[in-house]
C-alpha cells in the first residue's frame, strides 16, 4: 500500500459511531457552547469532546484515561475526534465543569432517538411484574403504549447510570 487507509473507508455505514455523530449533528448544543467564553489559546470544539464522551460511554467506557487511550488506539475514536487527541484532564474537565448539567438530558436524549430509529427496542425492558406476555399475543400493540409512558423511567435509569459513573471517577 502506498496510501494509508483512510479511517473513514475502515467504519461500517451502520457503526454506532456514526449513529453518535449523527445525533451529536442533529440536537441543539447552543447551551452547552455557551458555556466557552472565547478568547485565550485554542481548545477542542465542545462538539467533538461531547461525540467522544457519548460514544464512550455508549461502549461503557467511563474513565477518562481510558477515553484518552483510546482517542490513541481506537479507529473509532480517531474517527470521531478528527484525529485530535485531548488529554485524561481535558477530557474530565469538559466532563466535570462544561456537562455536569446537561450530560443527562443528553444521554436520555441519544436513548430515545435510539429508539425513535429502530436500533433499540425499549418494550424488550419493561414488564408489568406480574404477567409476561408472548411476543405472539394478539394484543402486543399494548406494549407501544406502554413504552411511551416508561420514557420517564430511561430518563431514571439515565440519571441512576451517571450517578455510578461519578462514584467511579
Amino acid at each position: 500500500m502506498l496510501l494509508p487507509p483512510s479511517l473513514e473507508e475502515m467504519i461500517p455505514t451502520g457503526h454506532m459511531v456514526r449513529i453518535v455523530n449523527e445525533f451529536i449533528e442533529t440536537i441543539d448544543l447552543s447551551v452547552l457552547i455557551a458555556t466557552y467564553k472565547g478568547g485565550g489559546t485554542s481548545s477542542y470544539h465542545p462538539k467533538m469532546l461531547l461525540k467522544v464522551l457519548v460514544y464512550a460511554y455508549t461502549k461503557k467506557i467511563y474513565s477518562s484515561r481510558k477515553i484518552a487511550a483510546a482517542l490513541r488506539e481506537n479507529i473509532h475514536f480517531m474517527w470521531l475526534s478528527g484525529g485530535n487527541r485531548p488529554d485524561f484532564r481535558t477530557i474530565n474537565r469538559f466532563r466535570g465543569e462544561r456537562l455536569a448539567e446537561t450530560i443527562q438530558e443528553v444521554f436520555a436524549k441519544l436513548v430515545l432517538y435510539l429508539a425513535s430509529r429502530g436500533y433499540i427496542d425499549l418494550s424488550h425492558y419493561f414488564t408489568d411484574g406480574t404477567k409476561i406476555e408472548a411476543n405472539a399475543n394478539k394484543y402486543s400493540f399494548v406494549w407501544k403504549k406502554s413504552t411511551t409512558r416508561y420514557q420517564q423511567g430511561v430518563i431514571e435509569k439515565v440519571k441512576d447510570l451517571f450517578k455510578e459513573i461519578d462514584q467511579l471517577n
